[in-house]
């Protein structure tokens, strides 16, 4: 049986500034977005690695994600709404989808091309004593019960979260996926961090590919190589992993 330690003391907070964390988000949905225009009709249906999900699943969740980043009443809306079905980023995430299943490809993507540049708007907008707030939620990762601030959900999770789903769609789909070292690479090198930091142990990481870096702490402990994508998947908990790739972050 697996063993939840009590909560951290302190709620955690995004490390990046909010101009960096607002230029990745714009990238990311720009990103996200391109990829769903050059989906074809077929590649809507394909399964990916997040369990029940096809490609149109995962694009209802990041399209309900954006617009409620983007609209102070519809975060309202849906964290209530989620509050009513049991609470937990499962009800959030299956309220998104839910919502969004009878839409078709093409409205999904005429909604995300309206909800993305509000979401960024919105998420900006958000002020700072707001961002220091813990959200009401404990979060569980691994086996470490949390609490996060607004900002961490906003500025970190927020950028994560299409990020990570944008590589399970091209990879349900065979298209190619955008990586590139100023952004892509921005991403990856915070994941690394943050991982390092939950962990706390020695290592050496060399991550290959346009978003990869090598990284070193201590001495004596586990030498890594991997691609920088599938270091990222398996932390997301998308693969079997072991040692401290076994080490779960939160996206």
């Amino acid at each position: 049986m697996s063993t939840v330690t009590p909560v951290r003391a302190a709620p955690r907070s995004s490390a990046f500034d909010r101009a960096t964390a607002m230029r990745l988000a714009a990238t990311e949905y720009d990103r996200f977005l391109d990829q769903l225009r050059d989906l074809d009709e077929e590649d809507w249906t394909r399964p990916t690695d997040c369990p029940a999900w096809d490609v149109r699943a995962i694009a209802g969740h990041v399209l309900g994600e954006a617009e409620g980043a983007g609209s102070v009443r519809e975060f309202v809306r849906q964290f209530v709404a989620t509050a009513r079905a049991g609470g937990g980023v499962d009800a959030y995430t299956a309220l998104q989808v839910r919502e969004h299943a009878g839409l078709t490809p093409g409205e999904v993507v005429d909604r995300f091309a309206a909800a993305a540049p509000r979401a960024v708007r919105g998420r900006r907008r958000v002020p700072g004593p707001v961002r220091r707030l813990p959200i009401p939620d404990e979060q569980v990762v691994g086996s470490t019960r949390e609490r996060w601030t607004v900002g961490f959900l906003l500025d970190t999770i927020f950028n994560r979260d299409p990020w990570m789903h944008r590589i399970d769609i091209a990879r349900a789909t065979g298209r190619p996926l955008e990586l590139t070292a100023d952004h892509d690479g921005v991403l990856v090198a915070d994941i690394v961090a943050e991982w390092a930091g939950r962990h706390g142990r020695p290592y050496r990481l060399r991550l290959t590919g346009p978003a990869g870096g090598t990284w070193t702490s201590g001495d004596g402990g586990e030498d890594l190589e991997l691609d920088a994508v599938e270091f990222c998947r398996l932390l997301s908990g998308r693969g079997a992993a072991t040692g401290l790739l076994a080490q779960p972050v939160p996206f």
